[in-house]
């Protein structure tokens, strides 16, 4: 034996102690002290012995830890199947006919209420900049505005009123996101591609 193997024996209880640490896993921590132990005796030959020998162990140590952090990072992630159940967006075959039906009805709101809230909605104007473009009281605009959406939401809302089609209840169905169960497998595509 070397003279730095007999000089690391009385260092491994602070090194287990700050790999207790630095991992909060007894099991993990003796694993690290072991990999720093074993990367100091490989790396022996670059030890000075007039140098701090608790100080050059607690580096390899912390570099260790760091290296094994980057590695678990680049590692594959496992995903269960309620998790891939979560995933994705909603199917958006609807919207272009919501917004169809949100123009037409706004097409049926009087001239006065249509106006100011077009440019608010669709322009992005500030109700002050609405009431100096229409040479109208901010108070009006507001009120006008406000009325709008009072009668776009009765409009959607009635039971007749041919609008609002993306928001009546749809029959439950399973939603696959694109991804192709085998029941005889119990897993996803999602998940087979990622064990590649």
């Amino acid at each position: 034996m070397t003279d730095v193997t007999l000089e690391i024996e009385p260092h491994l209880t602070r090194l287990t102690r700050y790999a207790r640490s630095l991992v909060r896993n007894p099991v993990q921590a003796d694993d690290l002290v072991q990999d720093t132990v074993m990367r100091a005796l490989e790396k022996a030959h670059l030890y000075q012995s007039d140098t701090n020998l608790r100080g050059w162990l607690v580096t390899i140590m912390h570099n260790e830890h760091v290296n094994a952090v980057r590695r678990s990072m680049r590692g594959a992630v496992l995903v269960s199947d309620e998790q891939i159940a979560g995933l994705g967006r909603p199917s958006t075959q609807e919207a272009p006919i919501e917004l169809r039906e949100i123009r037409g009805a706004v097409e049926r709101l009087p001239k006065k209420q249509r106006e100011p809230l077009i440019l608010h909605w669709l322009h992005g104007l500030k109700y002050e900049e609405i009431a100096r473009r229409m040479d109208l009281p901010i108070g009006t605009v507001q009120s006008r505005i406000s009325r709008a959406r009072k009668a776009l939401r009765a409009m959607i809302d009635a039971p007749n009123s041919q609008l609002g089609l993306a928001h009546q209840p749809r029959p439950a169905r399973a939603r696959s996101h694109g991804l192709r169960r085998d029941p005889s497998l119990k897993t996803t595509q999602a998940q087979t591609v990622a064990t590649y």
